[in-house]
């Protein structure tokens, strides 16, 4: 074989059957090949096991796939190329012409941008509700026939704790789907609930290092079926490496989830403590109007902690004097991260929904990492001192 043909054509490396790599190998390639037409078209039909083209499915994002599936507690997986491919490819293959969806002002402001700006554009009506309220989600429920409930817990970012078990009876008794955005939860929470559709963003926790994107919608493998064939077309499929990173991400995941939770819960009782801080919302506090249905749902309290500071201090003049708080969007890294009201504003909400947002020129997030919590609580001492 001559070398300009060798370099296109290079020496296959077999690895016997009783050798493998401890870690799985990146399948960087986008096509597969098979020995014969015959076996490539068995495969396209689904009569055998094999890949054929990495925007419809490759041995790395398997893996991962079946990894996230197991850890929700369901038995198939759909990867997408960030947090809102994944939301937008679940919404979009889910709903047609003429259905109705049910989304709550507390939402992540991108996810409601898809239902009310490019859903609406197809035909599909909705209703904005507080996740707080059950009894108007009963009533909207009984009067409109609906497709889908879309929401969050706890919610983004003032951390108000949804009633799943309300919130999918009801959904049973009205014949619509859920879809729950289980990001801020992580992917070892709710899944024992009668959840439909899951979606995560995986950039937050499963990566856990602020430096690779993706996402992931978890269900039964039934109604995944339904939906692949959408995500195939719309194309928002994740990169092997980026699905590597991932994988190799979730080996911590637990180690640093729990790190954040330990930090985010001694931090929000001191923040509870503090002259200069208004209010905290922590499900973890027992003064967290919600405590109770959080300690029933949740194995633990979360890596956020969102509070109000007093009028007498600035929300920029705060966020500017910390020091390992880094002003960033986005959460889950191993850094500390804080994000003040004024980067989250719900500008899309009418004057009655930005009221049940319950965010404020005030508001403060905090990403909380898993950094020494003294020196963490230190950081804020001094901001909250110096402004």
């Amino acid at each position: 074989m001559k070398p300009r043909t060798r370099v296109n054509h290079p020496p296959a490396v077999k690895i016997p059957d009783d050798n493998r790599p401890l870690v799985a190998p990146i399948y960087q390639s986008v096509k597969f090949t098979f020995d014969d037409v015959a076996e490539s078209q068995r495969q396209s039909r689904g009569e055998r096991e094999g890949f054929q083209y990495s925007r419809v499915s490759n041995p790395t994002l398997r893996q991962l796939e079946l990894t996230l599936a197991e850890l929700q507690g369901r038995d198939a997986c759909l990867l997408a190329a960030s947090g809102m491919g994944a939301v937008s490819l679940a919404l979009l293959a889910l709903c047609r012409q003429g259905d109705h969806v049910v989304l709550f002002a507390e939402s992540y402001q991108p996810t409601r941008h898809v239902v009310r700006r490019v859903l609406s554009r197809y035909g599909v009506r909705h209703t904005v509700l507080s996740i707080e309220d059950g009894d108007a989600l009963e009533a909207t429920l009984a009067a409109t026939p609906t497709r889908l409930i879309v929401f969050e817990s706890p919610t983004n970012p003032v951390l108000k704790i949804a009633d799943i078990e309300g919130i999918t009876a009801a959904a049973r008794r009205h014949g619509a789907l859920t879809v729950l955005d289980n990001t801020f939860a992580g992917f070892h929470n709710h899944g024992l609930y009668d959840i439909d559709v899951f979606v995560h963003s995986l950039t937050k926790y499963a990566a856990g290092h602020g430096d690779v994107m993706g996402g992931a919608v978890i269900a039964n493998s039934e109604l995944i079926d339904t939906m692949r064939g959408d995500g195939v077309v719309l194309g928002a499929t994740l990169d092997p490496h980026s699905a590597f990173l991932i994988q190799r991400g979730l080996k911590t995941y637990f180690l640093r989830y729990e790190r954040q939770c330990e930090n985010a819960q001694q931090i929000a009782q001191f923040l509870a403590s503090h002259a200069a801080v208004a209010r905290v919302s922590y499900p973890g506090l027992p003064s967290h109007p919600q405590h109770a249905l959080a300690t029933r749902q949740m194995r633990d309290m979360g890596t956020i902690v969102t509070f109000d500071l007093d009028s007498a201090v600035s929300a920029p003049g705060f966020a500017n004097a910390l020091r390992l708080f880094a002003i960033s969007a986005s959460l889950g890294s191993t850094e500390s991260l804080v994000q003040p009201g004024q980067l989250m504003m719900p500008r899309d909400l009418d004057a009655t929904q930005r009221a049940w947002a319950g965010i404020s020129d005030a508001t403060i997030r905090l990403s909380v990492g898993i950094e020494d919590c003294d020196d963490l609580i230190d950081d804020l001492t001094q901001a909250l001192e110096v402004h």
